[in-house]
């Protein structure tokens, strides 16, 4: 397992998008197979978290191309955690599919939960990249993969939405990002991930804020202002899409990258000597007051959890640009509690639209007296977004803030604190409103709960989301390897 973990954990779900396939004509049969296939993804990347706790980096070469040059995986913690974070959260989701795609009618429900698997083997592949060529192929391969899920309702606004989805990531990765991969390969003869960076030596001055610029901006995913319009255009997918976009794996990708990117190409002790690189912070620190402030002015809830979700990435881009070994484990952690929280939320507002086709804020007054367990959910992943203990959003930001005041950075100080003033504003008043709020016009025909598959998903999410909180220790030790401490 320890050389051929890797290979066989990117050979699962793109087998099961196969057999998913093939079982299109059996319904139960196909979800039963989706829900094998994820369960057997999670079994296989979990197998390596103790290797990788233990220092080893399983890896595999799976042909080579140039000098310097091959397909290759390695298991090292950040990608552990991304890999754990997708395996694990594909089960949930496929669980709530289940119900959602089944409580509303769905039509194609085949291809969805085939892309649905051929988007998490490239999850993985970007997860488990040796080298930049690696993770760009499956990158690509993860934006296109994506574009069918995003397009699921055929409708033409759907298709024009779809289309800025497709055209932002396409776009700014083949313009940007691809000319930053192929200049770091002239200069270094090289893209394989190394602990310490590849490019001390090898660059310096203004160009290294010029090749950072190119990585960050050309790495749409990850949202950063001005790149981001892509994500509230996407808000047109089913709501598992909107799942599987800001919590499973694209905007995880987007961030995880960044982040692989700055510790293992540019190297934290090089990039921290550059003052080119500086700017990082100002715009990840922008992009959230900005997108926290838009967020404020949204009256449909799945647009107000878009521009949450651009703030939120850019937690994790700041706090890796901030360059200290707190704030290093800050930004890994945060993937994990965006996750948990984010993907409560959006279960929560699809169960809403399932239940009473309510979209709208202003629609959710007195909700939580008709769906209990959805808007418990929904309380607690809110919560969790704010940063209140005890949620996981509060251990991440605890190391975020740790690792600013570490380096006496008070634009990163005065960012977490003003965006949790936003966060709050926008997030407690639909709390407040839903629980304690009279209906302004009770339903002709009342409504409970979304269906048992649905609220079985949002309620393992809120409880993952308060779990962490206590049981944080594994995922804390595996990051800490990140920036070569022991906790």
């Amino acid at each position: 397992m320890n050389a051929a973990g890797p290979a066989i954990a990117l050979a699962i779900p793109a087998i099961g998008a196969l057999l998913i396939s093939l079982a299109g004509r059996w319904p139960n049969l196909r979800e039963a197979i989706t829900l094998t296939t994820a369960l057997a993804l999670l079994f296989v990347v979990g197998s390596l978290a103790p290797l990788v706790l233990a220092g080893e980096r399983p890896s595999v070469t799976l042909f080579s191309m140039l000098p310097g040059m091959s397909i290759a995986l390695t298991v090292e913690p950040l990608g552990m955690l991304f890999g754990l974070i997708a395996s694990g959260l594909w089960i949930v989701n496929s669980i709530y599919s289940i119900g959602y795609m089944r409580g509303n009618n769905e039509k194609h429900q085949t291809r969805f939960y085939a892309c649905f698997a051929i988007a998490l083997t490239c999850a993985i592949g970007i997860a488990f990249a040796g080298n930049l060529l690696t993770l760009f192929l499956f990158y690509e391969a993860l934006t296109i993969s994506t574009y069918p899920l995003v397009a699921h309702k055929g409708d033409a606004a759907t298709i024009r939405s779809a289309r800025v989805y497709l055209g932002i990531l396409l776009t700014t990765s083949i313009v940007l990002l691809l000319p930053a991969i192929i200049f770091t390969y002239i200069i270094t003869g090289t893209l394989d991930f190394t602990p310490d960076g590849i490019l001390a030596g090898k660059l310096d001055g203004p160009m290294v804020g010029l090749l950072l610029g190119l990585f960050v901006f050309g790495i749409g995913k990850a949202a950063v202002m001005p790149v981001h319009r892509w994500l509230p255009a996407a808000m047109v997918a089913p709501t598992p899409v909107s799942a599987l976009l800001h919590a499973v794996a694209v905007v995880k990708a987007g961030v995880f990258t960044i982040t692989k990117v700055i510790v293992y190409i540019f190297g934290v002790d090089f990039l921290f000597s550059q003052p080119s690189s500086g700017w990082l912070v100002y715009v990840a620190a922008f992009t959230i007051i900005a997108a926290s402030v838009v967020a404020l002015r949204q009256t449909n809830l799945k647009r107000l959890l878009a521009y949450s979700t651009v703030a939120q990435l850019s937690y994790v881009v700041m706090a890796t640009a901030v360059l200290k070994p707190l704030s290093e484990i800050g930004a890994a952690i945060h993937m994990v509690a965006h996750a948990f929280g984010k993907i409560t939320l959006f279960f929560a507002a699809g169960a809403i639209y399932t239940a009473s086709k309510k979209t709208e804020i202003t629609q959710l007054h007195g909700i939580a007296r008709r769906m209990p367990w959805t808007m418990a959910a929904f309380t607690v992943g809110a919560l969790s977004m704010i940063g209140v203990p005890p949620t996981a959003g509060f251990v991440s930001k605890w190391y975020i803030l740790a690792g600013s005041f570490q380096a006496d950075n008070y634009v990163a100080l005065f960012t977490i604190i003003a965006s949790t003033v936003l966060n709050a504003a926008y997030f407690l008043p639909i709390i407040f409103w839903a629980w304690f709020a009279k209906e302004d016009v009770p339903p002709a025909k009342p409504h409970g709960e979304a269906p048992a598959a649905i609220v079985v998903a949002l309620t393992i999410t809120a409880v993952l989301t308060l779990a962490f909180f206590f049981f944080n220790q594994p995922a804390l030790q595996l990051e800490a390897q990140l920036v070569g401490r022991q906790k």
